[in-house]
């Protein structure tokens, strides 16, 4: 990796600051909805994205528990001194993510706002830390994401499908698409720069396409999920189907990302909702056909869901609802799909030469950790 990659910068460190508004303004958002339809009576509704909000939280605060627990077990100090028990209390409360925001943020300000007669020697060493509590955290982003804000943005569109859009529940999808296009990205460019055997990805251009390519796939799939929910609600059968293909996949692989075999379980589980909506490098392999199988798989799903329900619903053609929802889905499988080409052909980073015994012989535990992490 090059001297410059592992330069924690003042911008990364208030493009931190604007993850965490975005992710506070999803959840914030999310509980008024929540509250909404409770006052409402639409107990059902409410009950839903109450779910969907505890599911993200709580595996979430398992893995951020989990990873501390490792990383102190094997000597790392990655909480500025917090006791184990304080730290646990804030988990078990909810707070593991805005914990490490919290600390994260703390040594950033500290590294680039005062430390004035620091040892030089010893920058490079103190910002790759400062992207490895990054990596850690966006990933821990990332899990959320996938298991209560595409969730959660599904039902929201399902329920908005068949009713006026207020204009609580627009800011709140919006939030819920800003998120996660923001989660994507930050945890791949952080990902890629701290691992040594990575190169990052380029800012700019790269950066945009690879966006692109993300949140066109991504919103494509989900607005056709929601196509096919209003068809009929026993589509979850077929969610349910593509949940434990993904978690079988990743059973056949042989993931080795926790030092439990219980936490395994889960993160399979885990990568198997991930999967549903978006492909993932689970073992960070060469994966070109399971890449094209699985979106060739996701355009047949996104080109036959307004087709499906055309034809069995014929009294929506005449809404603008199911015109405006059907080019999007088209027009973001057109783009994700175009973006996806070019970013791969053009502008993916090559790997560099890497020793592998030199590169990963010393390795801590976070770093070994990371190394371990959905690669894409």
């Amino acid at each position: 990796m090059q001297q410059s990659d592992t330069q924690f910068s003042k911008l990364q460190w208030l493009l931190i600051v604007g993850g965490l508004v975005l992710y506070v303004g999803d959840i914030g958002t999310d509980v008024a909805l929540a509250l909404t339809y409770f006052q409402e009576a639409q107990y059902a509704w409410s009950g839903l994205t109450v779910m969907f909000i505890l599911s993200g939280m709580l595996v979430t605060q398992i893995f951020s528990y989990a990873w501390f627990w490792d990383d102190t077990r094997n000597g790392e100090e990655t909480t500025a001194g917090m006791s184990k028990r304080k730290f646990a209390a804030l988990h078990v409360l909810g707070m593991g993510i805005f914990t490490r925001y919290y600390h994260l943020l703390k040594e950033g300000f500290k590294e680039l706002w005062t430390t004035t007669n620091a040892n030089q020697a010893e920058v490079p060493e103190r910002h790759l830390r400062l992207f490895c509590m990054a990596t850690d955290l966006s990933m821990l982003k990332l899990f959320e994401t996938f298991l209560e804000g595409a969730p959660q943005l599904l039902l929201q569109l399902y329920i908005q499908g068949r009713h006026e859009w207020p204009l609580l529940r627009i800011i709140s999808v919006a939030f819920s698409f800003c998120n996660m296009a923001w989660s994507l990205v930050d945890y791949r460019r952080n990902l890629r720069r701290s691992l040594p055997h990575i190169r990052d990805m380029p800012s700019g251009v790269p950066t945009a396409v690879y966006l692109f390519y993300k949140l066109g796939t991504i919103s494509s799939v989900i607005l056709s999920y929601s196509f096919l929910l209003t068809l009929s609600i026993y589509s979850t059968i077929a969610f349910t189907l593509f949940w434990l293909l993904g978690t079988t996949w990743a059973h056949w692989l042989q993931t080795d990302f926790c030092s439990s075999r219980v936490l395994e379980l889960l993160y399979r589980a885990v990568v198997g909702v991930i999967l549903v909506f978006s492909f993932f490098n689970v073992k960070g392999q060469n994966t070109k056909e399971a890449m094209v199988i699985f979106y060739f798989f996701h355009s047949v799903v996104s080109v036959a869901a307004p087709l499906l329900l055309a034809f069995l619903k014929p009294e929506l053609q005449s809404t603008t609802y199911f015109w405006t929802v059907g080019g999007l889905i088209y027009g973001g499988l057109l783009v994700g799909l175009l973006c996806l080409v070019l970013y791969y052909r053009f502008l993916h980073p090559r790997p560099p030469d890497f020793d592998e015994v030199d590169g990963l012989k010393t390795e801590t535990a976070t770093a070994n950790r990371l190394r371990t992490f959905l690669q894409f």
